[in-house]
């Protein structure tokens, strides 16, 4: 094959985007900034850091439901769009929450060990949903139901811990206290992400509107 035809085979990343693939990639730069905000309240103290990182993830939700939206309304997709949806919420509603436990108190061995729990329960529940999207799908190749809970229903723990900030029960004073469990710590709040994430990686079918 001469270097001619070669080319014209060659994957254009940039050309692949559409519209749709630009706001998927917005929902992760609102996460990406969540998180960014959280590592500066640490590094800093600043309680706007934090009110920033509460804003931005559910930003990134905008950004999550409106993609599929615009892509259906302008009946164009790439094949780029299911993965970059899926490593998108990975970082708004996976990652970021669990940045935001851990920058506001949950700090403990224990609470390190949930919150990874937390995060690997949603990688494992959006590749499953990847894997099996067909399989539920109708005649019309619309999925009837989700398998698990959806990751972003994890903004539910950023509103419990965006309550407990504004009443300044983060740190020391954090909901439920702190347990010493053998050499380590364990904040009892954090057992809420343990039970997200099992929630996610359940059989619980949810039907999809």
């Amino acid at each position: 094959m001469d270097q001619a035809g070669e080319r014209k085979k060659r994957f254009s990343l940039v050309r692949t985007f559409v519209l749709a693939d630009l706001i998927t990639l917005g929902n992760a730069t609102f996460g990406t900034g969540s998180i960014l905000a959280c590592m500066n309240y640490l590094a800093e103290g600043d309680r706007r850091s934090i009110w920033a990182a509460l804003v931005m993830l559910p930003l990134a939700l905008v950004c999550d439901v409106l993609d599929g939206s615009v892509a259906r309304w302008r009946r164009k997709q790439s094949p780029l769009g299911a993965d970059l949806d899926s490593l998108a919420d990975i970082v708004s509603f996976g990652v970021g929450p669990a940045a935001l436990a851990f920058a506001l108190g949950m700090r403990g061995l224990w609470d390190g060990l949930a919150l990874c729990y937390f995060v690997a329960c949603g990688i494992s529940r959006l590749a499953r949903y990847n894997v099996t999207a067909a399989a539920l799908s109708d005649d019309s190749g619309k999925v009837k139901y989700y398998e698990g809970t959806p990751i972003p229903t994890s903004l539910f723990l950023v509103l419990v811990l965006g309550i407990a900030f504004s009443r300044d029960q983060v740190g020391e004073n954090l909901w439920f206290g702190v347990v010493n469990l053998g050499p380590w710590q364990l904040h009892p709040l954090v057992l809420v992400y343990f039970l997200s994430g099992s929630a996610m990686v359940s059989t619980i079918r949810i039907p999809k509107p």
